[in-house]
């Protein structure tokens, strides 16, 4: 549809995330991607869930930790925002003939997501991984788990390894943390909403080296780094403006008036 040379298209849709010609938006995939995105004409916004499984798996496959074939699974839960329109009045509508007053199911039983070839492709995977999402009964965040069985691993890496690898991924980055070791290892619980409202995605290594299994996983706003907030921090790349500029690193619900991080969450 577009017939000249000047337009520059960022699509958030799942058509083009694959496709030859369109630049991936996900500026810290590797450390050359900011570049690709700037000078592309074709921008695909990823999805939220893949997101946060690619954060935690790329930088892994890229160092050899974790093999190309390895079988992979994933694990995560989401607001029903993510979901869409149609979602979205299953849980908010009394009115439509799907609503639900359930606190939270599982969905895509068939294993054909259409966010698992996105997943295979900038994951360095050679097969695509198992996909078990879920929904929550509450608007927006989300959280993605990778399990992986050190013991069965090549290297038989220590949760220092990958905790090592994930840092210096992401060494610098404005929008995704990676937890210190010490900081994981003091939560007992994890809340999907924590980073709601910002365009930030946190990122931890929890597991035991006693028991040689590791837990990979990701915090987000399902509607911020996982949707609009990645668009406008591609769209910020491409016009040559603060990558920041319009986004929110991270939300101080300290400040909020009459808010704490607990009334936040729940």
């Amino acid at each position: 549809m577009v017939e000249n040379d000047r337009v520059r298209l960022i699509d958030a849709s799942t058509a083009y995330r694959t496709a030859a010609g369109w630049a991936y938006g996900f500026p810290e995939l590797t450390r050359n991607q900011r570049h690709v995105i700037k000078a592309a004409r074709y921008v695909s916004n990823p999805g939220c869930y893949p997101t946060g499984f690619i954060s935690l798996v790329r930088p892994l496959t890229d160092a050899g930790i974790l093999p190309k074939s390895w079988p992979l699974s994933v694990n995560a839960v989401s607001g029903y925002s993510g979901g869409g329109r149609k979602m979205i009045e299953e849980f908010e509508d009394q009115g439509s003939p799907n609503f639900t007053q359930a606190p939270y199911r599982i969905y895509a039983l068939s294993l054909a997501h259409k966010h698992v070839p996105e997943m295979k492709m900038h994951g360095g995977l050679e097969h695509p991984p198992i996909f078990e999402p879920s929904v929550g009964r509450y608007a927006q965040g989300m959280i993605v788990e990778v399990p992986l069985p050190l013991y069965a691993l090549p290297s038989v890496p220590k949760l220092r390894h990958l905790h090592a690898v994930l840092t210096a991924a992401y060494a610098g980055e404005r929008f995704v943390e990676v937890a210190g070791l010490e900081e994981a290892a003091s939560i007992t619980t994890l809340a999907p909403e924590s980073l709601n409202g910002t365009n930030s995605m946190k990122l931890y290594v929890f597991g035991s080296d006693k028991l040689q299994q590791a837990r990979l996983v990701a915090v987000l706003d399902n509607l911020g780094k996982g949707a609009s907030g990645a668009a406008v921090q591609n769209l910020n790349l491409m016009l040559g403006l603060e990558e920041t500029a319009g986004l929110v690193e991270r939300f101080d619900w300290s400040t909020a008036p009459g808010k704490s991080l607990d009334a936040a969450a729940s």
